[in-house]
């Protein structure tokens, strides 16, 4: 019974070590998604505020170059 018992824990030992090594290396994998997926999404939010700010600036060059407020027909 005692040498049966061994044998098990002979067995077990490294497979729990290589269980346990594989959530690990999923774990930092997780983890570095999620540090690239919040990069991705400042960079999103900064092309964002870009854009806006072009598009803003585009708007104010139009309003200097046409005052009267009237749009040029085609």
């Amino acid at each position: 019974m005692t040498g049966t018992i061994s044998v098990i824990m002979i067995f077990s030992i490294p497979i729990i070590a290589i269980v346990l090594g594989h959530f690990q290396s999923q774990t930092k994998l997780k983890h570095k998604m999620l540090k690239d997926e919040l990069e991705l999404e400042r960079l999103k939010h900064d092309n964002y505020v870009i854009e806006t700010q072009k598009l803003r600036l585009e708007l104010e060059q139009m309003k200097l170059l046409d005052p009267s407020g009237k749009k040029e027909s085609i």
